[in-house]
């Protein structure tokens, strides 16, 4: 049976709302798509249809602005709605507890509420991370207590969400998709849609069991060689030598199909994805029989990384003869990563909670992070602008780089920090330049492995 048929005009559901459904949905309504968003978080769906959009990704709110009311985009909670879509796309959020198990109550949820609605010939993609055969053993039997057969009435793809914060939008527009289907049709339509919806490249897998695989082998390498990248780090600390000069001559030398691609270090690991999917592979394994060392090793090196970056910290005040309860350090950058205001399980929170536990008075600033967010994450509000943070601080820790701090007058923060002022650069990778400029202006520069 053929499952999508690339006519003219036609319709897509998106379950799940959050960044990576929004961003999905967001994406394919400006290609032209008309989409139905569905979650059941009913203030947030009541946020996007007056244009409201609480992620703060690049583009996205614009996108989410432009297209609210129109009807081109409708957000409802009522999953009745997606029967009238030629292809459901779900996002829903796929958490773990510890040592790597699922939490599929979202993930169940959303199943049985889709099974109630489903009709012939609708194509089903599954984007939410989850561990390798969950598909096959746990999605299908509940969307098949409808009465429906997956592969006969209904398609069914497993396609892998692989966007990185901060440039989602433009990875979905340029990224390769990959796809891996319950049937070849079911692939093939996938590969279809994805290729009429964004133009884009479908990489098609002879599994969906391959293409779950395929997003858990992504984050098992990244996380494990940002994992050598902070033990390196470390290492070039304790010789004196800049791990960026390290890296960037390693990765010259061509491997495999490419070049080595060291990644660069950090205060930490974070997110929603890297800290989390590392441990799904582990925990199947282990269900499997498979003891895997590098995930325990990887993680726990990341894990080290903010205690670390509070040691620099400490040690850098006791060159001033200081001692953190006599110490202010003004923290600019709160998120997980650059030129996001996502705070999930970022790495500085764990910083500031050292800090503070060790009787630092600590200010918060980042421009990308909701104050309220910030509030409940860090148990301080973070300060109203830049300057009220930095007034007589001891130290500078600048743990997330933002695109908005590059207009930073170093000079006059100068002015306002306490007479000697240390700066840690925990994810800004400064210049020699800059470094040299930050030393002028009387700032003690302390880098991760720099």
């Amino acid at each position: 049976m053929r499952f999508f048929s690339a006519q003219e005009n036609f319709t897509a559901g998106v379950v799940g709302l959050g960044y990576v459904g929004s961003c999905v949905a967001a994406a394919l309504a400006d290609n032209g798509v008309h989409v139905i968003g569905v979650d059941t978080d009913t203030s947030l769906v009541e946020e996007l249809t007056r244009g409201h959009c609480r992620f703060s990704e690049t583009g996205l709110p614009e996108l989410v602005s432009r297209w609210a009311g129109s009807s081109r985009v409708r957000s409802t909670g009522d999953y009745a709605a997606l029967s009238s879509a030629d292809v459901v796309i779900v996002t829903v959020g796929t958490p773990i507890r510890d040592q790597g198990v699922l939490m599929d109550l979202q993930l169940k949820s959303a199943c049985a509420e889709l099974s109630k609605h489903i009709r012939p010939g609708q194509l089903l993609i599954f984007k939410s991370t989850v561990p390798v055969g969950t598909t096959r053993r746990l999605v299908v039997p509940l969307l098949e207590r409808s009465g429906m057969k997956c592969g006969v009435d209904f398609g069914l793809a497993f396609c892998p969400e692989r966007l990185s914060e901060g440039n989602a939008l433009n990875e979905l527009r340029s990224l390769p998709i990959v796809a891996g289907g319950w049937c070849d049709d079911s692939t093939e339509a996938a590969a279809a849609f994805w290729q009429r919806s964004l133009g884009v490249e479908v990489i098609r897998c002879p599994s969906l069991e391959t293409a779950e695989m395929v997003k858990l082998a992504s984050n098992w390498w990244i996380d494990h060689n940002i994992a050598m990248a902070n033990e390196l780090a470390q290492v070039c600390a304790m010789a004196g030598v800049d791990v960026l000069d390290v890296v960037k001559a390693a990765n010259s030398i061509k491997k495999g199909n490419g070049h080595m691609n060291i990644l660069l270090p950090s205060v930490g690991v974070g997110g929603s994805c890297l800290t989390k999917d590392p441990w799904m592979v582990w925990r199947s394994a282990q269900d499997g029989g498979v003891d895997l060392r590098t995930i325990p090793a990887a993680r726990a090196a990341n894990d080290a990384m903010p205690r670390y970056t509070f040691d620099l910290i400490v040690n850098e005040l006791a060159n001033f003869g200081k001692e953190p309860i006599d110490s202010k350090v003004a923290v600019l950058g709160l998120a997980f990563k650059n030129d996001t205001g996502d705070l999930r399980a970022t790495p500085t929170q764990p910083v500031v909670s050292a800090l503070r536990e060790a009787g630092a008075e600590v200010t918060l600033f980042d421009p990308l992070v909701d104050d309220d967010e910030a509030e409940k994450t860090f148990g301080v509000r973070p300060s109203a602008s830049i300057e009220e943070a930095v007034r007589q601080a001891d130290c500078l820790a600048v743990l997330a780089w933002h695109r908005q701090f590059e207009l930073l007058d170093f000079a006059e923060l100068r002015r306002q920090v306490a007479p000697s002022c240390a700066l840690i650069d925990g994810r800004a990778y400064y210049s020699r330049e800059t470094i040299a400029r930050l030393r002028q202006l009387g700032f003690v520069y302390r880098g991760i492995g720099r």
